[in-house]
């Protein structure tokens, strides 16, 4: 399973901290560290520009 899925999953609700570890095969702790490391992406955002003529 991707694991970005898995942090998805996690970070949406669908499974426990203990259960995102599991899966991934880490430690909880290791989790939580990756979790501080990665900020949520933030969706791309076009900003027009104006045209001076």
């Amino acid at each position: 399973m991707d694991k970005r899925k898995v942090i998805t999953a996690y970070r949406r609700g669908f499974i426990t901290i203990q259960e995102c570890a599991q899966i991934l095969g880490i430690d909880s702790m290791q989790v939580m560290g990756m979790m501080n490391d990665q900020k949520p992406s933030e969706p791309s955002r076009i900003v027009p520009r104006s045209v001076n003529g």
